[in-house]
This record gives C-alpha cells, sequence and structure tokens, in this order.
C-alpha cells in the first residue's frame, strides 16, 4: 500500500513536470510584457536576425506577387509563393521553435501554408482575383503578428 502511494506522489510530480514544461517551451515561449503593450520575443541576436530576415522574405515575396498580378504573369506568382511556404520553414532551428509562444507559431505556420495555397491556386486557376484576395489573409497574419508581438535581443552576457 505504501509503495502504491510512493507511485502515485511520483506519477503525480512527473506529470506537473511535464506539464509545466510543455506550458513553458510549447505554448508561452520565452516572452514578457513590452511597454507598448505587446509581448516581447527575448531572443539571441542570431535568433532575432534570422526572424527578422523571414519578415522581410515575406514582405519581398508579397511585392513581388503584387507585382506579378499587375503584369498578369501568374509563373512569378507562383515562383514568389513557393519560395515562402511550409518548405522555407525547415530552416528554423528548434532551439529558437522553443522560445516561440503558441500563438506566434500558428501564426508563421498558417502564414507559409497561405503561401503555399496560394501558388497552388495560381497554378491551378490563374485568377488575379484569387490571388489578392489570399494576399488579404496574408496580410492580416502580418498586422496580427505585428500588433501583439516585437522581437527584442537578449542582453549579451559578459563572459
Amino acid at each position: 500500500m505504501k509503495n502504491c502511494k510512493l507511485t502515485l506522489v511520483a506519477l503525480i510530480c512527473s506529470l506537473l513536470v511535464i506539464a509545466t514544461m510543455t506550458y513553458k517551451f510549447i505554448i508561452s515561449g520565452e516572452t514578457v510584457a513590452a511597454s507598448d503593450g505587446r509581448q516581447a520575443l527575448l531572443l539571441e541576436a542570431g535568433e532575432r536576425d534570422l526572424v527578422l530576415a523571414e519578415m522581410r522574405l515575406f514582405l519581398q515575396t508579397i511585392q513581388q506577387i503584387t507585382q506579378g498580378v499587375s503584369e498578369n504573369n501568374m509563373a512569378n506568382i507562383v515562383t514568389a509563393a513557393k519560395q515562402v511556404g511550409a518548405a522555407a520553414q525547415q530552416a528554423v532551428p528548434a532551439s529558437l521553435i522553443k522560445k516561440l509562444p503558441l500563438e506566434f507559431k500558428k501564426l508563421g505556420f498558417d502564414t507559409h501554408s497561405k503561401f503555399d495555397q496560394l501558388a497552388l491556386d495560381a497554378e491551378q486557376f490563374g485568377d488575379t482575383a484569387v490571388v489578392l484576395e489570399q494576399l488579404t489573409g496574408l496580410m492580416t497574419n502580418c498586422v496580427a503578428c505585428h500588433e501583439i508581438y516585437r522581437i527584442d535581443s537578449l542582453p549579451m552576457a559578459i563572459e
């Protein structure tokens, strides 16, 4: 009977540790409340550079897609959208992903997915009106992310 209680206590403690770690590394990420009302993602300088580079690539891609729409050039639209689809997120290291809060990850994964869908629909239907509608959804993700988050660098460690 005593061993059974001890086992139950150990199991409960283990589950609490797992739940805490899941919350910390999968759901909450490493954020703090920022002075401007957003959540600040706390990243190493290189991680911050990687995330900001990806955001700039999103913006460049949206510009290329918009230009493709104005020129009615579906091939350019497809090429541009594919470069930032789901395959592009494979370059993000796991050490960075664990620092990002769940909502940020959801927005990021959804944005990559929306680019893939845009490329597929542009290729299949060739309709610029559909492309513009999908760009609206993409930009909604971008605006939402920038309204909620900002990226701060962690202070450099002094050795």
